[in-house]
């Protein structure tokens, strides 16, 4: 594949998160070239690890388990051990008096709120990506009960599903699982992200997800779902998993549709593991909030799954401007990825 060094850098803003982002091909090699350097080790095991079947005395408390009471799991919900935020406070369910005004200055909540472990198989030496999309799918589903349990409760107002894997990610534990954390507030992120969505379907009067399927941008597709990469990417190779009708809450799918997902998320994974030499990733579910129901709101705001494999640090630029630079321009990913294992 010809280097896209010859290419002159360019900012894009993605419409999505109200981000700018900088492309520098400069900064890099081929696109094809750009593989992590510290390849997760997906097989390493570890002794008498808390995850595997077997050793279920030595985690948190579960939540549920799939199927439900039978010895032989094959997926679990428990506590996280070393929680964020503590289920033990006092659950702040009356409205704040300040509720519906602007936020001046410091303030302070107590730490209330839910961290939970997905543990999303009984064997250590398997990975998400080695699942059936069946299985993923039932993983999937676990995400959906789990959400719809804290949902019943006024004081959580988001919840943020997220899978770290490898050290580098931020992965404690080599045994495959993601994480649930379920918030009293709306994070700045959030905000920001509802905050641009609104904007553009103000202006454009539609979904602005809706509208970003591109085919220079699209990897693969399903009959409900794309994976593409997004126009203004924030990392290198950054993946985005779209459904392709509107919807606005991740907890809105069905079990037939989380198979399909299932099956397009193993694609990607694998075409990330060629490619990019087995990476450590972050994934993260980008749902609504959770009591976001009216109408208005729900005509611009749309789930979606965010794919970050670690291939760059970040510095002082990134941290001080919000403003990101990613070295491979999304085309040009979007492209390596789309001919791996054709399409």
């Amino acid at each position: 594949m010809a280097s896209s060094g010859g290419r002159n850098p360019e900012l894009r803003k993605d419409s999505v998160s109200n981000r700018w982002v900088i492309f520098s091909p400069a900064r890099a090699k081929r696109p094809s070239d750009f593989k992590s350097k510290t390849p997760t080790n997906s097989n390493h095991l570890q002794q008498k690890c808390p995850f595997c079947i077997g050793q279920e005395h030595q985690c948190a408390p579960e939540i549920f388990r799939v199927p439900p009471d039978d010895p032989n799991w094959t997926i679990r919900v428990i506590e996280n051990l070393y929680p964020a935020l503590s289920r033990s406070l006092c659950d702040p369910s009356a409205p704040s008096s300040d509720s519906g005004h602007r936020d001046i200055g410091n303030r302070v909540l107590d730490g209330f709120g839910f961290h939970d472990v997905v543990i999303e198989t009984p064997i250590h030496s398997v990975q998400l990506g080695d699942l059936s999309p069946e299985e993923i799918a039932r993983v999937f589903l676990a995400y959906r009960k789990r959400i719809e349990q804290l949902a019943s409760r006024d004081s959580i107002e988001y919840v943020q599903v997220f899978k770290n894997h490898g050290a580098s990610a931020g992965a404690s534990m080599s045994h495959s699982h993601s994480q649930i954390l379920a918030l009293p507030i709306i994070p700045p992120n959030v905000s920001a992200r509802l905050g641009s969505m609104k904007d553009y379907f103000e202006q454009k009067g539609k979904c602005c997800i809706c509208q970003i399927e591109s085919e220079d941008l699209v990897i693969n597709a399903s009959t409900n779902f794309i994976s593409l990469v997004p126009y203004a990417a924030t990392f290198p190779f950054e993946i985005w998993i779209v459904p392709r009708y509107h919807s606005a809450h991740f907890h809105e799918l069905d079990a037939e549709k989380a198979v399909e997902l299932g099956g397009l998320l193993k694609l990607i994974l694998r075409k990330m593991s060629l490619q990019l030499n087995n990476p450590p990733f972050n994934f993260m579910i980008h749902t609504s909030p959770l009591h976001c129901n009216n109408a208005s709101e729900l005509a611009y705001t749309h789930w979606f799954i965010q794919i970050v494999p670690q291939l760059t640090g970040i510095g002082g630029f990134e941290i001080g401007t919000g403003c990101y630079i990613n070295p491979v321009f999304p085309e040009d990913a979007a492209k390596v990825l789309r001919e791996l294992l054709g399409s």
